[in-house]
C-alpha cells in the first residue's frame, strides 16, 4: 500500500546533468530514510546517496551528485552533474517508512522500492 515513483532518467552526454525525482505515496505514518541506489549491467545494486539519518554518498559520486528533498512530504531528488559513462545504470528510489495504526498503537517498518529509471551516459 506504499508506492514509490521515479522519473527523470534519460540519455546524456559525458559531463552532462540529470535530475531524478521520487515521490512516495500510500499509508505512511512517517518516513525515516529516503535514498537512491543504482544497478549497472552485471553488477550488484549499490547505494548512491541517502538522507534522513544524515546525508551520505558513495565515494564515486561525492562532489558530483547532490541528494535533496523533503522527507515530511515523502519526496527526494538526485541532482547528478559531471556525469560519466560509469554512472550508467538503472537508478532506484528507496524509502524506509513507518506504517501501521496510530489509533491502535501498532507500527512497523517497511522498505519500499521504486520501479527504476534508466540513466545512460555516452562517452
Amino acid at each position: 500500500q506504499v508506492h514509490l515513483v521515479e522519473s527523470g532518467g534519460g540519455l546524456v552526454q559525458f559531463g552532462g546533468s540529470l535530475r531524478l525525482s521520487c515521490a512516495a505515496s500510500g499509508s505512511i505514518i512517517s518516513t525515516k530514510i529516503m535514498g537512491w541506489y543504482r544497478q549497472a549491467p552485471g553488477k550488484e545494486r549499490e547505494l548512491v546517496a541517502s538522507m534522513g539519518s544524515g546525508t551520505n554518498y558513495a565515494d564515486s559520486v561525492k562532489g558530483r551528485f547532490t541528494i535533496s528533498g523533503d522527507i515530511s512530504k515523502n519526496t527526494v531528488y538526485l541532482q547528478m552533474n559531471s556525469l560519466k559513462p560509469e554512472d550508467t545504470a538503472v537508478y532506484y528510489c528507496n524509502s524506509e517508512v513507518i506504517t501501521g495504526s496510530v489509533r491502535e498503537g501498532r507500527f512497523r517498518s517497511l522498505e519500499v522500492w521504486g520501479q527504476g529509471t534508466q540513466v545512460t551516459v555516452s562517452s
